[in-house]
């Protein structure tokens, strides 16, 4: 309820009851007094006391007057201020009564702002539903949110992590640029063949110290030209060897006084390349055709290469001009793939180092032998036998063995048990294709290769 309405009907009826109060009825009662004894005329001490009694009483009534007299006074009074109290709170009565019809009529106006805020409570209620609707999705969309920036939070912590990983690598690639460049240096000493060689040794170390972008880019190159001025263990050779070589069959027929007369051989060797073209590479030795100016004359002549599970046959056979005792058959790139061998590079400066490596029989035996040139043979190098050095296996350098520079590329074949046909390109001076050869004169050929043979320096015999 309204505090003022409340305060109007308090005053209503505190004025209803000033208005109704008996006011004469709440004077205060007279005391009466006792009635006068009668005087006897017999006993006079007696009518003396009494009179002084009486004296006494009329004393005490008169008090009692004067008191009684003094209270109506102050009740006349106190009256007269009521009836003036009265007329002045008929007068707020009234007041009030306007007051109270003012106070209704604003009761019933505030009754209707009541309702209409009651109706507007409901709309607000409705609002405040959708409020909270909203206020629910938006705590929704913070709490995505706060999932999503605690997900980004992680992913800079991992980017960080990454980072500083990637850091290390840095300053691990810092390190190992250096150490690199400490190797490089030592490389440097040891390789003094050419200027040139040196000249980009240091160019590399150069574009080393500007970066590691620039070290990934060179390491290739560097490598390399480490592993082409680094001498390869003869054991690493040799196994490499073992890992890589391709077996050679021979097949040759040709006619007899009762029947045809077959051939066969077989041989062990490496594939090489001038970059170009491959060739399988051996010695006239290791084939079915005998060195001599007596040679038969073959009908048929087939060659493959054999390395299980895979076999092909190749087209011809090459006489080398360098010597024509060194024999070359062809084969193709898809060939070399699909024997699976790595294909050996012909030596780029066979004379690097003063030693070389010789793989004897196929594999039977290796060995670490050195060379010297002679200047009258320019296509040869001269095996040192007296100077055998960490020989392996039961076995002598003798025509036919595989020759391979310290840096594991291909130098060339025994001609004989003392020089080393140097194997620069594959120029043939005879060629004889495999299948039907008798239309070839296979016999001419080879009696022209074994003439060529004969009219070599002794020494090269």
């Amino acid at each position: 309820m309204n505090k003022t309405l409340l305060l109007i009907i308090c005053d209503f009826l505190l004025l209803n009851l000033l208005a109704l109060t008996r006011w004469e009825k709440a004077e205060p009662a007279r005391a009466k007094q006792p009635p006068v004894p009668e005087m006897s005329s017999n006993a006079v001490t007696k009518d003396q006391d009494l009179v002084e009694t009486m004296k006494l009483s009329l004393e005490d009534e008169r008090a009692a007057r004067e008191q009684l007299a003094q209270q109506l006074r102050e009740a006349s009074s106190a009256l007269g201020e009521r009836e003036q109290n009265l007329a002045q709170l008929e007068y707020e009565r009234g007041k009030l009564s306007g007051t109270l019809t003012q106070a209704q009529q604003r009761a019933e106006e505030l009754s209707q702002q009541v309702a209409a805020a009651t109706q507007e409570a409901t709309m607000t209620k409705d609002e405040l539903a959708r409020l909270q609707r909203e206020l629910e999705q938006r705590r929704q969309e913070a709490e995505r949110q706060q999932q999503a920036l605690a997900a980004l939070e992680k992913q800079q912590a991992e980017a960080r992590e990454r980072i500083e990983g990637l850091n290390v690598a840095v300053r691990v690639a810092e390190q190992e640029k250096q150490l690199l460049a400490q190797n490089l240096t030592e490389v440097k000493q040891q390789v003094e063949v050419e200027r040139a060689e040196r000249v980009r040794v240091q160019e590399a170390t150069t574009q080393l110290a500007s970066g590691v972008g620039q070290l990934a880019e060179q390491s290739g190159a560097l490598t390399k030209e480490i592993r082409d001025n680094r001498p390869i263990n003869a054991n690493i050779l040799f196994s490499e060897f073992l890992a890589n070589r391709v077996t050679t069959r021979f097949n040759a027929v040709r006619p007899g006084l009762f029947s045809p007369t077959q051939r066969e051989k077989e041989a062990a060797t490496i594939l090489v390349t001038d970059g170009t073209r491959i060739f399988a590479l051996m010695h006239i030795g290791d084939t079915p055709f005998p060195l001599t100016q007596t040679s038969s004359n073959w009908e048929t002549i087939t060659a493959e290469f054999v390395r299980s599970p895979y076999r092909s046959e190749t087209e011809e056979l090459r006489f080398l001009r360098a010597d024509p005792r060194i024999v070359a058959l062809p084969v193709t790139a898809e060939e070399a793939e699909a024997l699976g061998v790595k294909v050996y590079r012909m030596a780029q400066d066979p004379f690097r180092f003063p030693d070389a490596v010789l793989v004897s029989g196929g594999g039977a035996g290796y060995g670490e032998v050195g060379f010297k040139l002679d200047s009258s043979e320019p296509g040869y190098v001269r095996v040192d036998n007296r100077f055998f050095r960490r020989l392996f296996g039961d076995f002598s350098p003798s025509r036919g063995d595989l020759v391979l520079s310290k840096t594991g590329e291909f130098l060339g074949i025994m001609a004989n048990n003392n020089y080393c046909a140097v194997i620069k390109d594959f120029d043939a001076a005879v060629t004889l294709r495999t299948g039907e050869v008798s239309a070839q004169q296979p016999a001419e050929l080879l009696n022209s290769v074994a003439a060529r043979v004969l009219a070599m320096p002794l020494k090269l015999q």
